[in-house]
């Protein structure tokens, strides 16, 4: 047979074939499509032409007609393709946590992880529990990848905003500054003398820097502090701290779970509050698992 032109097959061509199929009765299957007789007998001269075979032919005992061999053999086919163009054009099953699989990939620095993880994990697996978090740092090509659907969500600063996501607010944050208990300063709030003169420990994420936002906002007021330590790594820092006298400023909600190791007070200084977004691309806008996936990211949020 000559290769078939696909643009010959039209829908109403195929649910033809199919109401035939399952009603071997002329007449009936033009009732079930909503059609006269003749216009169902057009459309089977038209498959006959197609598939280059009677497809159906009369009953011996007058009632109805039987397939023919082809008809048979395409009608698994036919129902395979009929139930994805159905599955298209209604879209995907509701999304179940309790039996989803998926894989939720979120994209994020580590301070923000160490914050937001302990109240997002055991409130996505308690109510998916068949479903699985990965937590990856944001590379380069962070919007590609959000848009490829290979990353969910980006958990980011403003300046990671941008007219290609859509984005909410999760938090907004302080600074303190911690130092090991028995710091020969003594405990007690600090002022701008004693914080320039002491040795101080910074979180370079971008790895061996020894300056950041402090420096900037120091220098503007034409000072400087001492930085002697440089670490890329949040969770050594509070080991650091408890084995030297060095301090250390960083995020409060990062530092509060750490109050029964070192001792926190209010750096001496204005320091813009950081804010966290949570980032996610408009292709994922009406997912029923991304909103859900959201959703328990906000309240994560929210309870920290």
């Amino acid at each position: 047979m000559a290769q078939l032109d696909l643009g010959e097959i039209d829908l109403g061509l195929l649910l033809a074939l199919e109401a035939l199929l399952g009603e071997r009765n002329v007449t009936h299957a033009a009732a079930r499509l909503g059609l006269s007789q003749p216009a169902l007998s057009a459309r089977l001269a038209r498959l006959r032409q197609v598939f280059a075979d009677p497809l159906f032919v009369p009953a011996s005992n007058g009632r109805g007609v039987v397939a023919t061999t082809r008809a048979t053999e395409l009608a698994g086919e036919l129902a395979e393709v009929l139930d994805t163009l159905r599955h298209m054009v209604e879209g995907p099953a509701a999304f179940d946590p309790a039996r989803t699989r998926r894989t939720f990939t979120i994209a994020v620095q580590e301070n923000p992880a160490a914050i937001l993880a302990p109240g997002l994990v055991p409130r996505v697996l308690a109510a998916a529990p068949e479903a699985r978090l990965a937590f990856i740092h944001p590379s380069p090509d962070i919007g590609e990848r959000l848009e490829r659907g290979e990353v969910d969500v980006l958990i980011a600063g403003p300046e990671r905003a941008s007219g290609d996501l859509m984005s909410r607010a999760l938090a907004e944050d302080g600074f303190l500054t911690a130092q090991r208990k028995g710091h020969p300063r003594g405990p007690g709030p600090l002022d701008l003398d004693t914080f320039c003169a002491l040795d101080h420990l910074l979180i370079s994420t971008d790895g061996g820097g020894f300056s950041g936002l402090i420096d900037a906002v120091l220098a503007a007021r034409g000072r400087t502090r001492r930085v002697k330590v440089s670490i890329q790594n949040y969770a050594l820092a509070p080991i650091v701290l408890a084995g030297s006298d060095c301090i250390c400023t960083l995020p409060q909600r990062f530092l509060a779970r750490f109050a029964h190791e070192l001792d926190l007070t209010p750096p001496p200084l204005d320091l813009a509050r950081p804010q966290l977004l949570a980032l996610w691309h408009p292709r994922n806008r009406r997912d029923e698992g991304h909103l859900w996936l959201r959703q328990r990211l906000y309240e994560a949020a929210d309870a920290v």
